[in-house]
């Protein structure tokens, strides 16, 4: 496998979602940037899009740290998407350092809720977990000590 991504919908926050993760990460958002639905080319015989969903993100992407490519797009119900928010979708984050580690764990958790809080584990990393403010949950593993 060449690469590991991790894609993710929103209920029309994604650019908002990507700008917060921009700012926790740095970098710049790859490719051509934000794509939005309005520069879908319109195809035959398909309704127009409204004004709105033609804001909509249909793609984006945030290279973050170790190579890891995380995605994204608006998934608007007038195309037929429906979000739901669910406990199934980790994104699992090594950093190189304990400072990292807090740093990155502060960021993300502010304004969301963190589930264990960091903390020396039996495995002997360095854990903790938490949902950001748009439902993302995220774990936190470093071995460096």
């Amino acid at each position: 496998m060449a690469t590991v991504s991790t894609y993710l919908n929103f209920p029309g926050s994604t650019e908002e979602a990507f700008n917060f993760y921009k700012s926790v990460f740095g970098g710049e958002f790859a490719g051509d940037g934000i794509l939005r639905f309005g520069d879908i080319p319109p195809a035959e015989g398909a309704p127009p899009l409204s004004d709105t969903d033609k804001k909509l993100v249909m793609h984006m992407a945030l290279a973050l740290p170790g190579g890891h490519l995380l995605m994204g797009s608006d998934a608007p119900e007038s195309m037929g998407f429906h979000v739901n928010f669910g406990n199934n979708v980790y994104i699992m984050i090594d950093p190189d350092s304990r400072e990292e580690t807090n740093r990155l764990f502060n960021a993300l958790s502010e304004g969301g809720k963190v589930e264990t809080s960091l903390q020396d584990m039996f495995w002997g990393d360095y854990y903790g977990s938490c949902t950001d403010k748009f439902g993302i949950q995220w774990m936190f593993n470093c071995s460096a000590k």
